[in-house]
């Protein structure tokens, strides 16, 4: 069985434990060890029942975990050693740990940590290369959010919205170490829109989907980031696009508009379009009007003003940056933007200089550095053509 298709019976078999007893801590160590031995012993023969095999599995390496622990008698009064009948779990189980692993008591990085582990079943040592940690940080860290889980209780949870906001943050990690997380996060948001009928979950998903399918054209061979009027469209994944597109355009039928559908709207627009000039800026910046009704934080005004930039010229852009706090991430770089649109080239250089070194990463750094010798260079030509004709 390939691990992809193993991992997705981590939640079902977790559930089965916790509903017989067994707590979400020790319950999810056991489920780790039977997935472990599941892809050493699966190796060599698959089993008729993948599921009935993890979950006997997982539920002899609780019974052993459970014996092993100095609270032998309590736990023992309350478990058998073999597994008690108990019914499959349903789709609401899984969705209830979704919810567990968005516990209110949790930060969002234990959060993040969690679900990959008990939803997405993540090993500990995938997990912390995913997030270049070291692997006893990274255990830690889950061990600590299993505890509050636990010592909360299990009837506390988070809601929907935190959900999909731990899931969009393992998306937005990207690819790192052996695991692709933003593939992961949307296998995991595919379950969540599975499971849960909210028009936003099918917004975040059709967002997942319609980044990820240009994501092959955002980098060169070497490295270096490619700007979005310069990425190879050829490249993009069609496939992901229809599907993202159509998946947007269902929720938007619901008429429950929300942030993630809103800026699925905008990256619909911006993949629908054959060639960055044939992008429908003024629609886009619609859109950026509706996002501000749900989300009015200085990010969102800021690419706004950009788009306005696109749609209106460039001094509307200016117009619109204004109102941007000059110490936010990424501001440096979208002024700088804008003047060269508007011809300012010098300010713009310096602009861009100041961008590359707020940079949040050495690839935007760079970015942003080259982007300033090449006005740089330009501005030097002007000059000696300038001194050549002079009389």
């Amino acid at each position: 069985m390939h691990e992809v298709e193993l991992r997705e019976l981590v939640p079902q078999v977790l559930n089965v434990l916790v509903r017989r007893g067994a707590d979400f801590a020790t319950a999810e160590d056991a489920v780790q060890e039977a997935l472990i031995g599941a892809l050493v012993a699966w190796d060599h023969e698959r089993p008729s029942d993948p599921k009935g095999w993890l979950i006997t599995a997982a539920w002899r390496a609780f019974v052993d975990l459970a014996r092993s622990d100095g609270a032998r008698r309590v736990r023992e009064a309350r478990i058998d050693t073999q597994p008690p009948i108990g019914a499959v779990p349903s789709a609401d189980d899984t969705l209830r740990l979704y919810f567990l692993c968005a516990h209110p008591d949790l930060t969002e990085s234990s959060a993040v940590a969690l679900t990959l582990r008990a939803v997405g079943g993540l090993t500990t040592r995938q997990i912390a290369e995913a997030y270049l940690v070291p692997e006893p940080t990274m255990a830690q860290r889950i061990t600590r959010a299993k505890r509050t889980v636990g010592r909360s209780g299990l009837d506390r949870s988070g809601d929907v919205r935190t959900v999909m906001r731990v899931l969009y943050l393992v998306f937005n990690e990207g690819y790192s170490g052996d695991v692709d997380l933003a593939a992961e996060a949307i296998r995991l948001t595919r379950q969540l829109a599975a499971t849960v009928d909210h028009p936003e979950v099918d917004g975040l998903l059709a967002l997942m989907l319609l980044h990820h399918a240009r994501r092959r054209s955002r980098t060169a061979t070497n490295g270096q980031i490619v700007p979005l009027a310069e990425q190879d469209r050829s490249r993009w994944d069609s496939t992901l696009i229809a599907e993202g597109i159509a998946v947007v355009q269902a929720a938007l039928a619901r008429d429950r508009l929300g942030a993630y559908q809103a800026q699925a709207a905008i990256a619909a627009l911006h993949a629908d379009a054959p060639r960055f000039e044939d992008t429908d800026w003024v629609q886009i910046v619609e859109w950026y009007d509706e996002l501000l009704r749900f989300a009015d934080t200085p990010i969102v005004r800021l690419n706004r003003a950009v788009a306005v930039g696109e749609a209106d010229g460039a001094p509307a852009g200016l117009a619109a940056l204004a109102d941007v706090a000059d110490d936010i991430p990424r501001r440096d770089a979208a002024a700088a933007h804008l003047h060269e649109m508007n011809g300012e080239l010098e300010l713009a250089a310096r602009l861009y200089a100041d961008a590359a070194h707020n940079a949040p990463n050495v690839a935007e750094r760079d970015h942003q550095l080259r982007r300033a010798a090449r006005l740089n260079q330009l501005l030097r030509q002007r000059s000696i053509v300038g001194r050549t004709e002079d009389p």
